[in-house]
C-alpha cells in the first residue's frame, strides 16, 4: 500500500458556530415535545436527576419510556375529563 495523498486545499478556520448547536428550545418546550411523542406511541428518553446520591459521578440518568407501554397504561396517568372544571 502506498501513502495516501492529502489535500492542499482550503482548511476551515473554525471561526463560526455550527447552526446545529444554536437551538432555541427551552427545557419546557422539550418536555412538551416528549409528551406529544408519547401520545403518538413513540419511544422517549427522559433525563432525570439520579435518585442514588452515592453515585456522584452520575448526576443525571436517562430513563427510556416505551410509547406502546405508555399508551397501554396511559389511562391511569391521564387526568379524568372534567377534573379541571
Amino acid at each position: 500500500m502506498g501513502k495516501k495523498k492529502h489535500s492542499t486545499g482550503n482548511v476551515s478556520k473554525g471561526e463560526r458556530r455550527s447552526s446545529i448547536k444554536t437551538s432555541n428550545r427551552d427545557p419546557g418546550q422539550r418536555l412538551l415535545n416528549q409528551m406529544a411523542a408519547l401520545e403518538k406511541g413513540k419511544n422517549v428518553v427522559f433525563t432525570i436527576a439520579n435518585p442514588n446520591k452515592n453515585e456522584t459521578n452520575k448526576r443525571f440518568i436517562k430513563q427510556r419510556v416505551s410509547g406502546r407501554e405508555w399508551l397501554k397504561r396511559g389511562d391511569k396517568f391521564k387526568p379524568a375529563s372534567g377534573a379541571n372544571d
